[in-house]
């Protein structure tokens, strides 16, 4: 069946970045900060739950408000829409509604590793019956247009590494366009290190292309990663979200962004975030994002500190101030930028 790889491939010697479709991390507004600072090629929304109903389009729109604009975030990126759930019929379905309603590409999941999520049959738990993944992904290929990619995530496996060829070859026969593996078993959570190797193996075993995900916080680890696994292409997730121009880092080369140009991205993204959902939206995004972000950044830790026991965003935002304030009188850059999403980036 033809598969259309043209906006996920453009050159097939060249390496891709994908960005991560992390629940609770990357929504809308975090896609158009990080794809507006360059380097990646392709993302994917939070996973949208699938039981048995045929959800409403207000839904889709809602994870995917880019599928009102062609797709693509506002940088031009494609967005893939991610489905998780462990009936073939109803993820066939909705899958087709997600093509109707102008997603580029399905992505599905098998990897999350919540307890609530495997218990209800969705996510890792799944790994443990590959000839249902198969039964999954055939189901989807066959409901979606054949010019549009259907990809699969998943982890090596739910509790040992050991059937992970199996389980890749077995999504290979449903008919995915390619494959991403986060490089950890479900039970291993996100403990490190990264089983790099077992990619490797997989890599081996199938044919379509497969992409390494897991454990990169640097140019340095992602170096390593391609060169312990064999994959040209990678998924970023946390590393990313620490250090939002890492993709651009391994793309361009360029130089780490400074604290200094960092700090107005939290303040964008702050605003965007509350006028996504709420208030109380913004205020948890940002301190989640805060929290990361001090592993590269120090002075994020403090700003953090101050921050975590604010409830509003006013609050917030007086906390902001006053640190725009104590750089100005340290003789750092102020980024007086007009407000409108994050488009400042």
């Amino acid at each position: 069946m033809p598969v259309n790889f043209s906006y996920y491939r453009k050159a097939i010697d060249a390496p891709r970045i994908l960005l991560a479709p992390m629940e609770g991390v990357v929504d809308s507004v975090m896609r158009d900060l990080l794809t507006r600072l360059g380097g990646f090629d392709l993302c994917a929304t939070e996973f949208i739950r699938v039981t048995s109903q045929l959800l409403p389009p207000s839904v889709f729109f809602r994870f995917c408000p880019e599928l009102r604009t062609r797709g693509r975030t506002p940088a031009g990126v494609p967005v893939f829409v991610q489905l998780l759930g462990g009936s073939g019929e109803p993820m066939a379905e909705n899958a087709a509604r997600a093509a109707e309603l102008g997603a580029l590409g399905i992505d599905l999941n098998f990897g999350c590793p919540a307890k609530t999520v495997n218990r209800n049959e969705g996510g890792a738990v799944l790994l443990k019956t590959p000839e249902r993944v198969r039964g999954i992904v055939e189901k989807v290929r066959a409901a979606v247009p054949a010019h549009l990619p259907v990809s699969v995530k998943m982890r090596l496996g739910f509790d040992t590494p050991d059937n992970s060829v199996e389980i890749a070859q077995a999504i290979e026969a449903g008919g995915a366009s390619w494959l991403t593996v986060h490089a950890r078993t479900r039970m291993d959570g996100y403990r490190p290190p990264a089983r790099w190797e077992w990619l490797a193996r997989i890599r081996e075993g199938i044919h379509v292309p497969l992409v390494a995900n897991g454990e990169m916080w640097s140019v340095e680890d992602y170096e390593r990663c391609r060169a312990v696994s064999g994959c040209q292409d990678v998924m970023l997730g946390r590393g990313v979200i620490a250090r939002p121009d890492l993709a651009r880092q391994i793309r361009q080369a360029t130089r780490p962004l400074p604290w200094e140009e960092v700090h107005p991205l939290v303040l964008s993204f702050f605003k965007a975030s509350q006028e996504l959902k709420d208030d109380h939206h913004g205020v948890c995004r940002t301190k989640q994002w805060l929290r990361l972000l001090a592993r590269n950044y120090s002075a994020a830790g403090p700003l953090f500190e101050e921050v975590k026991t604010q409830k509003t965003g006013s609050e917030l935002s007086k906390v902001f101030a006053k640190a725009v304030r104590v750089e100005l009188g340290k003789g750092g850059k102020s980024e007086r930028r007009t407000h409108q999403g994050v488009g400042n980036v």
